[in-house]
């Protein structure tokens, strides 16, 4: 969505042949890129705000029901908050200019660079929006981070980093993982020739893990892990990947065993997503969906106002934004880097 302010003040010739034919452009490409989804709508849950930021609460569920005699009442059971994360929204803004020269010389139609700039315009933004949400998955190891000027708070609601060994679940129950370390991909370098058995066996363990997550009771929440997130940089573990979740039998054998990866994944690559090591992330997006997992939350769309600058005589464009990204829970995604050794901050697989 792009909400345009009206053009103000004395309006010349050229400008007046230049401005709907723009706006046009803008919106055109906005209604391309907007049916073609990317990061954000893929992996993030996208809401509207209308307040300065949005707070996440959770809480407990209700536990089993109870048998009761005869004419005997029920046990009361009750909801309490667990957990709170707030997510504060963040303004970004660009602008361009097309000349004072541009638009006299677009007198018998739109300028191609203007047409050009004005296209280029509506991608930065949803470039910002998809950046913005791969950058706080691709950092999630962190706190914070710090992307286009904005500080980012990193964190699940119990205060870690969206990936860690030690996140809490409950008052005082105890702590889970959702950040390993093992044999994912094979052994040695990069030039080896990794083992798609073992990237097999490995999905089957970090599926299971996902599954058994503790919800606040301490019950296990059950979620089915669907999707895989790939760093841009790694086309080894990417190929391995794609073989495993594409194909029916269960490849490096020859015993026609069936695979029972096949079919269960959707594959993301993350292309501003750049690691030394291969790794992966695990998500299930039902959990992501249900337990507020990523979420990305716009408070102002992209909102356009165009001006004269009466010192040059050029034509200006403006753009704003306002939006808030964060986590409302780690329980939805796991993290698996493929080591030999310990990673700080991560459990052995």
């Amino acid at each position: 969505m792009i909400i345009y302010s009206k053009f103000s003040g004395d309006r010349d010739s050229a400008i007046g042949k230049l401005e709907t034919p723009l706006k046009m452009v803008i919106e055109h490409e906005s209604d391309i890129l907007t049916k073609k989804g990317g990061i954000a709508s893929w992996l993030f849950n996208i809401e509207k705000s209308q307040r300065f930021g949005e707070t996440i609460i959770g809480q407990n569920e209700f536990d089993i029901f109870q048998a009761a005699a005869e004419g005997a009442g029920a046990e009361n059971d009750s909801i309490r908050e667990t957990y709170r994360k707030f997510i504060e929204h963040i303004q970004f803004m660009k602008e361009f200019t097309v000349t004072a020269e541009m638009m006299e010389d677009a007198a018998y139609g739109v300028a191609q660079d203007a047409k050009r700039r004005a296209e280029n315009f509506t991608r930065s933004y949803y470039k910002t929006m998809h950046k913005i949400c791969e950058y706080a998955l691709a950092n999630g190891t962190k706190e914070s981070g710090v992307f286009a000027k904005a500080k980012l708070d990193l964190t699940a609601p119990d205060g870690l980093p969206l990936f860690s060994s030690a996140h809490k679940y409950g008052d005082t129950l105890g702590t889970q993982s959702n950040y390993f370390w093992g044999d994912i991909f094979g052994t040695g370098t990069e030039s080896r020739t990794l083992s798609t058995s073992q990237f097999e066996d490995a999905l089957s363990v970090l599926s299971v893990k996902l599954r058994n997550m503790k919800d606040e009771n301490g019950e296990i929440l059950g979620y089915t892990a669907d999707t895989l997130i790939l760093p841009g940089n790694r086309p080894m573990a990417e190929q391995i990947a794609k073989k495993v979740a594409g194909s029916e039998g269960a490849l490096g054998n020859g015993y026609n065993d069936i695979n029972l990866q096949y079919g269960n994944w959707n594959i993301v690559i993350m292309p501003n997503w750049i690691c030394d090591d291969d790794r992966v992330m695990v998500m299930s997006s039902e959990a992501n969906k249900n337990l507020s997992g990523n979420m990305f939350f716009n408070r102002i769309p992209l909102t356009v106002s165009s001006f004269v600058d009466h010192h040059t005589g050029n034509y200006i464009w403006n753009g704003r934004c306002r939006f808030g990204v964060g986590f409302g829970n780690y329980k939805h995604i796991l993290l698996a880097v493929d080591s030999a050794s310990a990673v700080s901050g991560a459990s052995a697989l």
